[in-house]
């Protein structure tokens, strides 16, 4: 049963991994695509405008 114990946890991090790796690449593109590229572009677009924030010195 040692065999058992000394594979499992590199079985489970694989699972997990390829889980990760398909949801990733789900997540790309598809119906809410648009709708996030403008969010990043509006968050984007107020840090710009507000311009560069002032660096507190002494801290």
């Amino acid at each position: 049963m040692d065999y058992v114990a000394a594979l499992l946890p590199p079985v489970v991090m694989a699972v997990a991994f390829t889980c990760l790796i398909v949801t990733i690449v789900k997540s790309q593109g598809g119906a809410n695509k648009a709708k996030e590229d403008a969010a990043v572009d509006a968050v984007l677009a107020g840090a710009e405008a507000a311009g560069p924030e002032p660096r507190a010195h002494g801290a």
